[in-house]
């Protein structure tokens, strides 16, 4: 509102200055006329003010948008990377409550059902749920430990070769997100002499949602929401379980009990298990996506492309667009509405463009940093996390089983044939594709966790040897 309002009178400053320097450019020929003097000292004066003013009125904006920027600015848990998510508490909190409960399986409903058909949802009793529930919650129980990693886990160096590698404690623990806009909102209602009440952190976590849809042909989930009380969950196509399931030989089935004297005598066979007994190896593909997922929501990815999207770069296409236009106000003026219109149109269309240009980049860039998230819960949860690198290698040669983002599950054809997307992937290049990025992501990160291991090995063990010696 600030850069429109300023927009408008930057046509008039302009104009007022240009006929200016054209009167001091001629004043030859005034220099014979009375009071000359004093009226070109005043157009002097009057184009240095109007300078002044432009560049107030084009300044101001934007200071203000790299304020509100710099406020909003926060550090991803567990990676560090620096972001800027432009939602206020009360948004957040608003959106967490539209999630919370049934909300979250309404709105992935729509995602779902964006298509035409009505998704299958596999019921509660099928011993599929039940499984990729339990491994869920598997995972989600290692979640209060990303907290207080150097505290829970001391004993994260001692690792062998043998072992599960446990990584070491994160730089940035997973703390209550800190919101830094609620630092200007508290600044706004201390000016007004009303106290500020201090907002109630908490990590939006577990339980989260899970639903398990019938679709054989995907072999793909995605996570979605955010906030407590379920407003996050994941969304698992049945697809991926049947490529997990054949992928492997089945488990042997658990010995029967002896049968009784009487089972016997009548010929009373024990019963045959209910459903197939997933491997510890199908266990950990399934684990190993899951974390995945799992890392989208305890990094609250949702809020951030939710930011970034409606927020961030509208805003500044908008800006950019006023600005072009106000400039352009007094060559267009000539031309009547029309031609303002058909600008304003054009420029929404190439803003549209972009956005969905920063939206792929800005999704590839989390599905890295969830990959690397997902490693440490893996290996707090008892997997080994050297699985996701081949599980990964694995799925990177069919990319019709790709993971999706929910705008993928909502219109994945379009995203296939849409300009801007196509751009961003020669962007990145072809002869990177972005799986193999991810591979190379996961095992640097691996890389790091056992060059970090052997320092800090060497240096415990040169702190005991100089503690004899100091006795």
């Amino acid at each position: 509102m600030v850069a429109r309002v300023g927009l408008t009178f930057v046509p008039l400053l302009l104009l007022g200055n240009l006929r200016s320097k054209k009167i001091l450019q001629h004043s030859d020929k005034f220099q014979g006329h009375p009071n000359w003097e004093e009226k070109k000292a005043k157009i002097e004066r009057n184009l240095r003010t109007r300078t002044i003013w432009f560049h107030i009125l084009v300044l101001t904006p934007i200071l203000l948008y790299w304020a509100t920027i710099v406020a909003s600015l926060e550090r991803t848990p567990l990676t560090g990377r620096w972001r800027v998510i432009l939602l206020s508490p009360e948004e957040e909190d608003e959106i967490a409550a539209q999630l919370a409960g049934p909300g979250w399986y309404r709105a992935v409903g729509e995602i779902l059902t964006a298509g035409g058909a009505s998704p299958q949802i596999i019921p509660p009793s099928d011993w599929r749920l039940q499984w990729v529930r339990d491994t869920l919650r598997r995972l989600e129980s290692v979640i209060p430990t990303l907290a207080r990693e150097q505290e829970l886990c001391p004993d994260w160096m001692d690792c062998g070769p043998d072992d599960i590698p446990l990584p070491p404690p994160a730089d940035y623990p997973l703390r209550p997100r800190p919101r830094a806009s609620e630092q200007l909102h508290r600044f706004a209602e201390m000016s007004c002499a009303r106290r500020y009440p201090p907002a109630a952190h908490a990590i939006a976590g577990p339980p989260y949602s899970l639903l398990l849809v019938d679709r054989p042909d995907s072999s793909n989930a995605f996570s979605y929401g955010f906030g407590p009380d379920g407003g996050g969950g994941i969304v698992v196509f049945s697809g991926f379980i049947d490529e997990v399931l054949s992928k492997y030989p089945p488990q042997a089935p658990p010995e029967p009990p002896p049968q009784s004297f009487w089972a016997r005598l009548f010929g009373i066979r024990p019963a045959a298990p209910p459903h197939p007994i997933p491997s510890p190896e199908q266990t950990a593909e399934l684990a190993t996506l899951l974390a995945h997922e799992l890392a989208h929501l305890v990094l609250s990815h949702h809020i951030e492309t939710l930011s970034s999207g409606s927020i961030v770069w509208p805003s500044v296409m908008s800006i950019v667009t006023d600005a072009l236009r106000a400039f352009l106000f007094p060559f267009t003026m000539l031309f009547g509405p029309f031609i303002n219109d058909a600008l304003a149109g054009m420029w929404k269309v190439g803003a549209g463009e972009i956005s969905q240009l920063q939206e792929y980049c800005t999704s590839q860039k989390q599905e890295v940093e969830a990959d690397v998230v997902s490693i440490r819960l893996l290996a707090h949860a008892g997997f080994d996390p050297r699985q996701a690198v081949r599980f990964w290698e694995h799925r990177g040669d069919t990319p019709q089983t790709a993971e999706c983002s929910p705008a993928r599950a909502e219109v994945e054809v379009e995203h296939e044939t849409n300009g801007a997307v196509a751009m961003a992937r020669r962007l990145v290049g072809e002869t990177h594709p972005v799986h193999e990025v991810r591979v190379a992501k996961l095992k640097e990160e691996l890389d790091r966790w056992e060059k970090v291991r052997q320092a800090a090995r060497a240096a415990r063990d040169k702190e005991r040897a100089r503690a004899p010696a100091s006795s």
